[in-house]
């Protein structure tokens, strides 16, 4: 059995290793080495944080690797999902604070309630219309950003260049027709431990 799952475990992380993180950039967004502003190194280290933390989910529970995204930005991890009960929630924040290198955890993870399809159809819909704003805002530079909907609550992770870009982001997302709240975990450039020169 547990032969079985670390085969299972290293053909995923083979083939999930096969894009790199350097193509990856910020969340898996598609953004080249040149427009992330971390240095490769830290690129590379939240690549390897992140890898860990969902080959530990994936052990823990096959369920997760479906429903959980966690996402590393500079040593902080970011966990957004559906899990079945509140045990769960603490145990994923848990494993995540386990991490080696982790600077902090922002576990946004909510709890499994009947699938509602208008809903669900609604977030999905918030979601791309926040992100063609941000596409075509000149203000901002959108591939570094990260945008998960909720029960119309937009959550925005990223890195921006300065404060009125931050500013922006949020303010194009409150925009948005039926949007409730805004949770935005937007680093500045400034903030991050290493940046490149």
């Amino acid at each position: 059995m547990i032969a079985k799952n670390l085969k299972f475990l290293f053909i995923f992380l083979i083939l999930s290793g096969c894009v790199g993180a350097s193509s990856k950039g910020v969340f898996g967004t598609g953004v080249t080495v040149a427009l992330d502003p971390r240095t490769l190194g830290t690129q590379i280290d939240d690549g390897i944080m992140d890898k860990n933390l969902d080959a530990r989910l994936l052990i823990s529970n096959k369920s997760y690797i479906l429903n959980i995204n966690t996402q590393v930005l500079d040593g902080r991890i970011f966990i957004t999902g559906k899990v079945d009960t509140p045990e769960e929630k603490l145990q994923i924040t848990k494993i995540a604070w386990e991490t080696e290198g982790v600077r902090s955890v922002r576990n946004d993870l909510k709890i499994k309630e009947e699938f509602n399809f208008k809903q669900s159809a609604k977030d999905i819909l918030i979601t791309s219309q926040l992100r063609s704003a941000i596409i075509f805002n000149k203000k901002i530079k959108s591939a570094n950003y990260s945008i998960d909907t909720y029960k119309k609550k937009i959550y925005i992770y990223g890195i921006a260049e300065t404060e009125d870009e931050k500013n922006e982001v949020i303010k194009e997302a409150k925009e948005i027709l039926d949007v409730e709240n805004v949770v935005a975990s937007i680093l500045l450039v400034e903030d991050l431990r290493i940046q490149k020169n």
